[in-house]
């Protein structure tokens, strides 16, 4: 279903289990979002964004995100003819920023209080 936009939100103790090998040790996932095919980990040292690559997916890229590298990040809500959400991160040293889509199936505002409290705690 998340070919179709069903963005949502996995369980972290799902996600823990599935990344696993991405994780320091003693490391925490607290929140995870499915994005079409994109993944999002929030831990409790750091921001995960995994990159499906290519046709068949099973090219992955892993961006690791310490939370003290991220300098400002905004948010933008769905619209009435617009049904996405947007999420921008900037991190230290880079101009542009991370973007991802979220759709309607995932909260905005509960993405942006995840963040806030790892990057402002």
């Amino acid at each position: 279903m998340a070919l179709f936009g069903n963005a949502h939100t996995v369980s972290p103790g799902k996600a823990q289990q599935e990344y696993e090998r991405l994780l320091g040790h003693g490391e925490q996932v607290h929140a995870a979002y499915l994005l079409i095919r994109d993944t999002i980990l929030f831990t409790d040292r750091r921001l995960i964004l995994v990159d499906k690559q290519g046709l068949t997916g099973k090219k992955v890229e892993y961006h690791s995100v310490p939370y003290r590298s991220i300098t400002h990040f905004s948010v933008e809500t769905a619209g009435h003819f617009d049904l996405d959400a947007e999420l921008k991160i900037w991190i230290s040293g880079t101009h542009e920023p991370i973007q991802k889509t979220f759709t309607k199936g995932v909260d905005i505002y509960e993405v942006q209080a995840i963040l806030t409290q790892f990057v402002a705690g």
